[in-house]
């Protein structure tokens, strides 16, 4: 069974924004998973208003009733967070697990915080050769809390919620980290808004889609009790009144619209890469098929070397090795515009003529 304890080979703590960083601030940024040209014009407005409030203690209720109204939920099932990192902090501190798995390759952050918590973490390690898809037969029958990413990053997999939802079972907690998930065309497989799902856990993050990686907003939705639990987690006040303002504006009927058009744009884009990349397969490189994110996951012998080249061309992608079940040749590509995708084609089939000598 492809398992593992966790080891020190790969740096869960480094994320995409490590490649745009200082020297890296002027590169065309196809490492991190944020929207290109956002936020908005109107989400910025909204958010401009609600500064004239700061001078008291931020409400949360509003927010909260108009995210659990986007998915069908009372506002008991519904935790305002400061972006879904502070989700993962706070399921891994306020519940009371004995043996939790991360489904890997993904999001390294739900197991650094657990390992933070002190908590002994499994792996189950997708594989290559199945298109990292899951399996649900290779989780243990004893894991009281398993945590899955869908769509998947850095592997861009949608699964099936027929395979996910199968994982549940009393006793255990499942955590479906769906970040990514409006980026999907009508956000098919979703989980979100499931009430018949026991110990069923979803974390929706507002950041990707309407690029507010600075102002730190996303949601946990589950059942009231969890949802207690982990609100008793919380610090007083842990979301401010500007990343309230964002969330009940990015669940608004318009923003839903906004947001369901460029999840097809993204789609399109998507598919002019990929086709692009198609290119490349004499040389080696290999996309993981079908990618259903705002990215796709790429192999590529010499990648390292490959990245430091495409930085000296201006582009800045994000290396895989520090994602477990991944290594040195692997890298994660943003999805952009088709004028931009076509100039970094051209900076990759250069960058992989260097990295040849």
């Amino acid at each position: 069974m492809p398992t593992e304890a966790p080891g020190p080979a790969h740096d869960l703590r480094h994320h995409g924004d490590a490649e745009v960083r200082d020297d890296g601030a002027a590169l065309v940024d196809l490492a991190v998973n944020v929207r290109a040209d956002t936020p908005p014009v109107w989400l910025r407005e909204r958010i401009a208003e609600s500064l004239g409030s700061l001078a008291a203690y931020p409400d949360g209720r509003a927010a909260r009733a108009a995210v659990a109204a986007r998915h069908g939920l009372p506002a008991e099932r519904v935790l305002l967070t400061a972006g879904a990192a502070e989700a993962f902090v706070l399921l891994a501190r306020a519940l009371k697990v004995v043996r939790p798995v991360v489904v890997h390759p993904q999001f390294t952050e739900p197991e650094a915080a657990l390992r933070d918590a002190g908590h002994s973490v499994d792996r189950v390690l997708l594989r290559e050769e199945d298109g990292f898809r899951l399996d649900p037969a290779l989780v243990p029958e004893d894991a009281d809390l398993v945590v899955i990413g869908n769509p998947t990053n850095p592997t861009s997999v949608l699964h099936p919620a027929a395979s996910i939802a199968p994982l549940a079972r009393p006793g255990r907690t499942l955590v479906v980290d769906e970040a990514f998930m409006d980026a999907v065309p009508g956000e098919r497989e979703a989980l979100a808004g499931r009430t018949d799902v026991p110990g069923l856990v979803v974390l929706r993050s507002l950041t990707k889609t309407w690029g507010l990686a600075g102002l730190r907003i996303g949601y946990v939705l589950a059942a009231p009790e969890t949802i207690a639990e982990l609100e008793r987690a919380q610090p007083l006040w842990p979301v401010s009144t500007p990343a309230l303002a964002a969330a009940e504006a990015c669940v608004s009927p318009r923003a839903l619209a906004e947001a369901a058009h460029a999840a097809h744009r993204i789609a399109s884009d998507r598919a002019h890469l990929v086709a692009g990349l198609g290119e490349f397969v004499s040389a080696g490189l290999r996309v993981v098929e079908p990618a259903e994110g705002s990215f796709v996951l790429v192999r590529l012998p010499g990648a390292t070397a490959v990245r430091e080249h495409l930085r000296g061309l201006g582009f800045a992608v994000r290396r895989g090795d520090t994602f477990p079940g991944l290594g040195e040749d692997w890298l994660r590509l943003a999805v952009r515009d088709r004028a931009t995708v076509s100039r970094f084609l051209w900076a990759l089939e250069r960058a992989m003529a260097l990295a040849r000598g």
